[in-house]
């Protein structure tokens, strides 16, 4: 087996790059998957039947992790897929594209260089092009834009999911960011997230700068964040915390019987951004607040200079308190309670 199959993480950290076109693709699995790497961090598997009419069939699936360096457990574990699925360990029942996002900041174990590149997405890039950060936007835009470019244009056939951890804690260990699409959300999404054992979904009501939001906007994916728990540095994560979402990832991938009877997760709305506006941006909140801490109506937020966040309704909760973002980004999202009527409407 490949060293980039057998390891997949090893073998990126050390940058070790096929020298030919031959090292660069080949079959695994005992000849039931074909393995192609396409860049730095990039690898796409197929099982060895596809093509023509059965092509249609199968799922096309991103599996993303490392888009902020220092997350990560889920590198860890879709490493340790890759492997599984090259060894004939685990079975592929779908086209699978898995990225290791910012390998650069993964070496400098740092959470990224000069740009968080989860906010140069949609073309963003273009407006900091001395970033470290930029062109790796764009290897990983056009990448997903390739793969989803030979998947078919049907319900439930694309499929993204960007791995994360959180800085801080959470009220809900494990949670997911749905980004705005137009459309209401999808049964389909919110089956695999309670497969997973999420314990809480935030839907956005803006499009936004992530990898996420890109590849539902521009790949018509089914795509979502996850957030599986706290940063920890390489070799200290205890995967067994991320079993239930690792395994919900492989059924997904082999085409498993999900678990049944697991409940819905909790859903929350954004209703509103704190955004830093300058240096002298203060944040009201605790440094170890967790996410979706509640707040009361009245509550004063942020201030900077004449700009003030004050909590607009009975409760709504942080997520992402972040003060020292650089100015013009977000510094927190604020939600409200919204499972009743988002699960009446799942489509």
């Amino acid at each position: 087996m490949p060293e980039c199959l057998a390891d997949f993480l090893a073998t990126t950290l050390k940058g070790q790059r096929p020298t030919s076109e031959a090292q660069a693709q080949g079959s695994c699995a005992y000849g039931a998957v074909r393995w192609q790497w396409l860049d730095e961090g990039v690898l796409q598997l197929e099982p060895e039947y596809t093509g023509g009419a059965r092509s249609e069939t199968l799922k096309s699936v991103l599996l993303s992790a490392g888009v902020h360096g220092d997350e990560t457990a889920p590198i860890e574990l879709l490493s340790q897929m890759v492997a599984d699925l090259a060894a004939g360990r685990l079975a592929l029942a779908c086209r699978l594209l898995v990225v290791l996002g910012n390998v650069a900041a993964m070496r400098a174990a740092t959470r990224y260089e000069d740009d968080d590149l989860n906010r140069l997405f949609g073309g963003r890039h273009a407006r900091v092009p001395q970033s470290r950060e930029a062109p790796r936007a764009v290897v990983l835009e056009t990448a997903a834009q390739r793969f989803f470019a030979d998947a078919p244009v049907l319900p439930g056939a694309r499929w993204h999911l960007d791995m994360h951890t959180a800085i801080r804690a959470s009220a809900f260990e494990q949670f997911a960011l749905l980004p705005y699409t137009g459309d209401a959300p999808s049964r389909a999404m919110f089956d695999w997230l309670a497969d997973a054992r999420i314990a809480a979904v935030l839907i956005h009501t803006e499009k936004g700068a992530t990898y996420s939001s890109f590849t539902a906007d521009a790949c018509g994916a089914l795509a979502c964040t996850l957030e599986l728990g706290k940063v920890q540095p390489f070799g200290q994560n205890d995967l067994a915390r991320f079993a239930p979402a690792d395994a919900a990832v492989r059924r997904l991938v082999s085409g498993a019987q999900a678990a049944e009877d697991e409940p819905m997760p909790r859903v929350f709305t954004v209703i509103g951004q704190i955004t830093k506006q300058s240096d002298a941006f203060a944040l009201h909140v605790a440094a170890d607040v967790p996410n979706f801490t509640p707040f009361a109506r009245g509550t004063v937020l942020a201030e900077d200079g004449t700009y003030r966040y004050v909590v607009a309704h009975d409760e709504e909760r942080i997520v992402f308190p972040n003060p020292t973002v650089k100015p013009g980004l977000r510094a927190g999202l604020l939600v409200v309670d919204t499972t009743a009527e988002t699960l009446a409407s799942l489509s």
